[in-house]
Formats: C-alpha cells, sequence, structure tokens
C-alpha cells in the first residue's frame, strides 16, 4: 500500500489518531480527533500533547499528563499499552474515551515517536447517562421537574445543621395553586399538569442560586430559602406570589391566569423538618382563609 493510501485510511477511521514525536509534540492530528475532542489541527499541530489541550484524568481525577502518561511511559519502554480516561473536549467538559498507545519506530527499529488511538467510550458513557438519570428520578418531580420530597428531606438535613452549628438561618415557604381543581374540571388534567410545569418554571425562575424549589405533592410546592432573614423571606415570597399571578397559559386564544397562596416562616433552632413545614402549611392556610393571591408571614 502506498504511503498516501494509508494516511488516507487512517484520515477517515472512525477512531482519534494523533501521532507525537520523543518530545511528545503533536505531529499528526486526524479528522476524527477534531470530531470527537472539538480541538481542530491548527489548535494542536507542534504544541505538546499537555498543554491544556486533552489533559487527560482517570477516574480519581489525576492529572495523567503530569503524573502516569501512557504516552510517556510508552515513549520510553516501548510497550503498547490501553486506559480508559476522561479527556478535556474543547467546549470544557469530561468525555470518556477508551485510549490505546503504541509506540512508533524508525527502519532501525528506535523509537521516534508514540501513537494513540482514542475512541468515545459509550458504554461508559451510556452507564454515567443512566446513573445521572436515576439520580434525576430519585431527587425530581418527574411532571415539573421540580425537586421531590426526598431532595427537601436532604436539604432540610442540611440547612438546619448549617443552622445549628453556625447559625445560618433559613426560611421556608409553603405554596399552594389557588383553586386547582376548578382549573382541571374546566379545562382537563392536561391543561393542570401545564399550569403545574409553568408554575414550577416561574417559581424557579425567581429563586437564588442555593434555594430549592420542591414539589410537595398535587399543587403543593415548598421552597426553601439559604441564608434567609426576615426580610429576604418578605421579599422573596412576595416575588414568588407576583411572578405567579402574572403567569397565564394561553388555551385556544384566551389566557388562563392563575394565583397562589403562600405561607413563609423561618426555622427556629428548636424546630423539627416536621414542625418546620406544619407551620409553614397552616400559614399558607391563613393566606387561603383571607381571601388566596396573598402571603403569610409568621
Amino acid at each position: 500500500m502506498e504511503d498516501h493510501s494509508f494516511e488516507d485510511l487512517i484520515e477517515n477511521l472512525f477512531d482519534g489518531v494523533y501521532y507525537v514525536d520523543c518530545k511528545r509534540t503533536i505531529t499528526y492530528w486526524n479528522a476524527a480527533a477534531e470530531r470527537i475532542t472539538g480541538y481542530e489541527r491548527a489548535e494542536v499541530l507542534g504544541k505538546p500533547c499537555a498543554a491544556n489541550i486533552l489533559r487527560h484524568i482517570d477516574e480519581a481525577g489525576t492529572e495523567l499528563c503530569q503524573n502516569g502518561c501512557p504516552l510517556a511511559a510508552t515513549l520510553q519502554d516501548g510497550q503498547s499499552r490501553e486506559i480508559n480516561v476522561y479527556l478535556h473536549h474543547n467546549q470544557g467538559y469530561r468525555l470518556p474515551v477508551a485510549v490505546r498507545v503504541s509506540p512508533v519506530r524508525d527502519e532501525s527499529g528506535a523509537i521516534v515517536g508514540a501513537a494513540e488511538v482514542f475512541t468515545e467510550n459509550v458504554e461508559l458513557r451510556q452507564v454515567l447517562n443512566d446513573l445521572e438519570a436515576l439520580r434525576q428520578k430519585a431527587s425530581h418531580d418527574e411532571l415539573t421537574g421540580a425537586g421531590n420530597r426526598r431532595a427537601a428531606e436532604i436539604a432540610l438535613k442540611t440547612r438546619f445543621f448549617e443552622l445549628h452549628q453556625f447559625g445560618t438561618p433559613f426560611g421556608l415557604v409553603f405554596l399552594d395553586i389557588d383553586y386547582f381543581k376548578q382549573i382541571n374540571d374546566a379545562h382537563g388534567h392536561g391543561v393542570g399538569d401545564q399550569v403545574l410545569r409553568l408554575a414550577a418554571n416561574t417559581l424557579a425562575a425567581a429563586l437564588r442560586r442555593g434555594d430549592l424549589l420542591v414539589r410537595w405533592g398535587g399543587e403543593e410546592f415548598l421552597v426553601l430559602l439559604a441564608d434567609a432573614d426576615a426580610a429576604v423571606l418578605a421579599r422573596i415570597t412576595e416575588r414568588l406570589r407576583v411572578l405567579v399571578e402574572r403567569s397565564f397559559l394561553m388555551l385556544d386564544g384566551h389566557r388562563l391566569n392563575f394565583t397562589a397562596s403562600l405561607g413563609a416562616t423561618l426555622a427556629q433552632p428548636d424546630d423539627t423538618p416536621e414542625a418546620l413545614i406544619a407551620r409553614a402549611d397552616a400559614l399558607m392556610y391563613q393566606s387561603k382563609q383571607a381571601g388566596r393571591n396573598c402571603v403569610t408571614i409568621g
């Protein structure tokens, strides 16, 4: 086979391929390497493979370019190697790949470089995706994407620990969509589901980093406000009420508006999670009795 035919074959492999010389400078980078990593030839040719490009790490987070580089080991002892690593994609995320490293020798048998062939580790990536899906399912409400009761239980334990150990205050808001049964009865459960999703998206967008939205059940939501004093609690709770009131669905050219009643309270050191939730729930019912679409803080 002629040299250019061999190069064409390498160039059109589905696997990523690159060569380095004895100084670990990249001298070849095929099209699949561009596709898998997001790095174009012009960005990598002539640069050391450790120059903030692929930056392979193992599952423990060890930077293999600095400690345990398979390319460096193969250049030294001439042995081929296989390893599963996570490369650094050009867009910043880590991608699991299966790597095979082989020495490149001249006619006399001397090592003049090494070739690395890498393939997306589809099986590992699928496992990771499946684990993430299970994690999401275990802690999130399927309909709205908000946290579920398990997420609330975990977060409440954390917030109470911070309150007891460091004195970090936090607040809890109990929110219930007003007249939700009438919405279901008049428009059907499909529209009711749309209302819940819309409400969840509106509420989530109004929160700060570190706050948590939970679908507590039916049309009820909890909001845990991290590091919140009385002023923060009042301001954010009113913001939640207003934004729900101003949200709407379009149904056959008509606006479907809805509102919510809210109860809000700050956690006390002698509270339990159950007592805190019960107090916020009772405050929410006071808002119902006051005419709905209002906030009661206590």
